[in-house]
């Protein structure tokens, strides 16, 4: 079948959209397939709608704080119907801005869903029913990743709830269980927690956050409890029972006990969106649950690429969209590759952790001679004007040649302060390189170069401890 496009994106995810337009810029022709809307999970039920709420109760929980300062008035009110239209109109508008982004890239939009039916032809099934058959040079895959389903947990959207339903709230909660401490089951425990609920968090680990730096995510953890978060590891549970609009679990491990809740949070995970579409017909090689691809974002199928949460971990949009933009490039014939020294991670709790590059735990098992410095936030002046203590900056780099390995951010702001540490990882920067610059004062970037010079001995708002001098202070 004659090619009717350059290139063929499947998904209009950040990995996807990204994609089709960086093909558009190159003056490619490309057509877009998105079964649901452009934009994927992260501008329509992850990232950006939980950000929001995130924000709401932010707002919430300073104007309950803010008392002690000096500042009273009466007690917020939550008019969740509101909320949810002001939340849905935000969704919307950055929906529409993909779409106005594709008009002016001219890049083709087709609503339905699509499977390939060789390497880089593509049938869709469209919504009026009708289908139809469409070839492109290339095709990009860009499906994404769904909620992990937990057996014996059934989901049905108002009392067993997965992350796209906690999005929308169509009643407030007095309590809620959430089954997991990764990233989603405890930004959602922020989120209820904020707006009133009574959180509890169950995981079967022995830690939060997987692979994060085990200092730093016990110290969130710590802090979550502080703000009456109900944390336990090494607990699962084990079975519910709907019955009454509530839900009746039973919890094992460090916790047990059998307890009734308003709502329960399945939070355990997130797999590649790889069924249904014909990889493995078309000969498609899997690892793993993804799409095998290589720098280039190239499977074993000629002409075939694929990007995002569907290629693999780490499952975060900003992974997706440098994906999707090497991949583009790649098609367009430009030497274009992925292959990041420090991919950022970020958690939107309160404070946000952000980490960069190697923990202290995969450093050492690299083999690193590992140097260690923490700042913590008491020592530093603009956490204390808004009332913040708790928190540091950990910064691991290479004792050998005082090389930056990996840098791990508590703190209000760690979101934004975490590209200084990407960017000196990828820079081969030194810990002496962060301290030698300026940071603007009072700001909780400086935090990053008093924790560089603490490294060296040289902090001027904490008491420095004895160092071995690196070849970078010789």
């Amino acid at each position: 079948m004659a090619s009717q496009y350059d290139a063929i994106v499947i998904g209009g995810g950040p990995g996807g959209y990204s994609a089709a337009i960086r093909l558009g810029q190159l003056g490619k022709s490309v057509l877009c397939i998105e079964e649901e809307r452009l934009g994927g999970v992260c501008l329509n039920w992850g990232c950006m709608p939980t950000k929001a709420l995130l924000h709401v109760g932010e707002v919430l929980n300073a104007a309950r704080e803010i008392k002690d300062r000096g500042i009273e008035f009466a007690e917020p009110k939550i008019n969740l119907a509101t909320l949810n239209k002001w939340k849905s109109k935000m969704v919307d508008d950055l929906v529409n801005g993909i779409g106005t982004l594709f008009k002016a890239n001219k890049v083709m939009l087709l609503s339905g869903v699509a499977e390939l039916v060789a390497g880089t032809t593509v049938r869709v099934q469209k919504k009026d029913g009708s289908a139809e058959t469409i070839a492109a040079t290339d095709v990009i895959v860009a499906t994404g990743s769904e909620p992990v389903n937990l057996p014996g947990f059934d989901r049905n959207g108002r009392t067993i709830l997965n992350s796209d339903d906690a999005v929308s709230l169509a009643d407030l909660p007095k309590s809620i269980l959430i089954l997991g401490a990764g990233v989603v089951g405890l930004e959602f425990a922020t989120i209820y927690k904020r707006l009133g609920a009574e959180v509890t968090v169950v995981e079967l680990a022995d830690r939060a956050l997987g692979d994060t730096d085990l200092e730093v995510s016990t110290l969130l953890l710590r802090i979550l409890k502080k703000q009456g978060i109900a944390v336990h590891l090494k607990t699962k549970a084990s079975s519910v029972t709907v019955k009454g609009g509530k839900v009746s679990a039973v919890l094992e491990g460090e916790l047990n006990e059998t307890r009734e809740y308003d709502k329960v949070l399945v939070a355990v995970g997130r797999r590649a969106r790889t069924s249904g579409i014909n990889l493995e017909k078309v000969g498609v090689k899997l690892e793993r649950g993804y799409v095998a691809v290589d720098e280039q974002r190239r499977t074993n199928v000629p002409h075939l690429f694929a990007v995002g949460d569907c290629a693999g971990p780490p499952l975060l949009a900003h992974k997706a969209m440098r994906e999707g933009v090497v991949a583009a490039e790649v098609i367009a014939g430009q030497a274009s590759a992925y292959d990041p020294m420090a991919v950022p991670n970020c958690v939107y709790t309160d404070p946000q952790l952000a980490t960069a590059g190697l923990s202290e735990e995969q450093a050492k098992a690299a083999g690193y001679d590992v140097a260690i410095s923490r700042f913590r936030l008491a020592a530093l002046g603009r956490a204390r004007t808004v009332g913040t203590t708790d928190g540091m900056v950990k910064i691991v780099a290479d004792k050998k040649t005082d090389l930056v390995l990996g840098v791990h951010i508590v703190s209000p702001t760690a979101e934004s302060m975490v590209a200084e540490a990407v960017l000196a990882i990828e820079m081969g920067a030194t810990a002496e390189d962060i301290g030698l610059t300026i940071h603007p004062h009072p700001t909780f970037s400086e935090s990053i170069m008093e924790a560089a010079e603490l490294l060296h001995g040289r902090a001027i708002h904490v008491v420095n401890t004895p160092v071995t001098p690196t070849p970078a202070m010789r």
